[in-house]
């Protein structure tokens, strides 16, 4: 059983299934996913694919997974990815990129996570025997490690014409997408069509305990199901999981908005508090990044001060903090840790 004294926001992977999903999960009719009969299975896919407006979708365990597999299935090995420093596919995902596809990773620095067309357009490699072939540009939506921040549309656009002026692969990773499509009401297709492949998560915001999608065309899906298997990515009565993802879709997707109202409100109250400071223009989804002045504490100080008094975050450089809400966080909870902080940083 859950404490219900925990406040645990060091991320928005630790939702728990509801009891409406569970029910859902246990009467999901189920067949055999990699031989193509979990009806359940495919019916997420095609809902997902027909929101973001894509041809086909392949449901995988996780998002480290779908990235992959997208990169493993357009790059040769040598090529270069162009992604921006903070990136998940670079931070997170165990150097899967050279260690399973052997691509090379070329780190550009953007503005809260997102990166300028003329950053793409200047670090694109000349054609040359003696440098490596830019093939794929990846860009996050919402970006991690930026605090939830969302790529601005216009900017992906022009982002989009320096790769096809190039010839270069565009690749989303969107798995808080969702995210982004309902703090800027900005539809899911508008944001995945300047993309070629894309990977959206089940299992953070929308509260699903496990799986992704991968998106694309019908070709670059039927390539990804076959790397899907090379990674051990595919599932048998998988259905019991995608029924879990299809009733976050219907109940899930919209309160997302209530997750970034307690992030804003968590995050005004504590900019008020000496010693601490949030660059406010950054929440604009679920993340909240905290700057912890040097002499009040460390970041894993703080981290163990709040631990101390059943509140949970994730130290994530030095002097800085990261806290996520979630649908298994309310605004009372939200408020009870800012009380919590507050007593935690006024005791130095």
């Amino acid at each position: 059983m859950l404490d219900q004294n925990r406040i645990d926001l060091r991320s928005d992977t630790v939702t728990q299934p509801s009891p409406g999903m569970r029910r859902a999960m246990a009467e999901a009719i189920v067949g055999d996913d990699v031989l193509g009969d979990d009806p359940t299975v495919t019916k997420l896919e095609a809902t997902v694919a027909n929101l973001l407006g894509k041809e086909a979708a392949v449901f995988v365990p996780s998002g480290t997974m779908s990235n992959q597999i997208a990169l493993y299935a357009i790059g040769q090995r040598g090529d270069e990815i162009l992604c921006e420093t903070g990136c998940h596919i670079v931070n997170y995902e165990a150097g899967a990129p050279a260690a399973l596809a052997g691509l090379m990773i070329h780190l550009l620095d953007g503005k809260r996570g997102v990166l300028a067309p003329e950053t793409i357009a200047n670090n694109i490699r000349p054609i040359d025997i003696h440098c490596p072939k830019t093939t794929i540009v990846a860009l996050e939506n919402t970006n991690n490690r930026a605090g939830g921040t969302i790529y601005p549309l216009e900017t992906i656009q022009a982002i989009e014409k320096v790769a096809r002026d190039n010839n270069l692969w565009m690749h989303l990773d969107g798995a808080r997408l969702w995210n982004a499509h309902v703090a800027a009401n900005i539809s899911l297709d508008k944001y995945a069509a300047s993309f070629d492949s894309v990977s959206v998560c089940l299992s953070k915001g929308l509260g699903a305990p496990v799986g992704s999608l991968l998106l694309g065309d019908a070709d670059f899906i039927q390539k990804a199901r076959r790397t899907r298997k090379l990674f051990g990515g595919g599932m048998r009565q998988s259905g019991v999981l995608a029924e879990a993802g299809l009733y976050a879709l219907e109940n899930n997707l919209l309160r997302l908005a209530v997750d970034h109202t307690n992030a804003k409100n968590l995050a005004t109250g504590m900019n008020r508090l000496d010693g601490i400071t949030i660059d406010m223009e950054s929440v604009e989804t679920n993340i909240v990044i905290a700057d912890i002045a040097p002499d009040l504490m460390t970041a894993d100080q703080f981290q163990t001060g709040l631990e101390k008094a059943n509140l949970h975050c994730f130290s994530i450089a030095p002097q800085r903090v990261r806290l996520v809400t979630h649908l298994d966080v309310t605004a009372e909870q939200c408020q009870k840790a800012l009380e919590i902080i507050q007593k935690v940083a006024s005791k130095n």
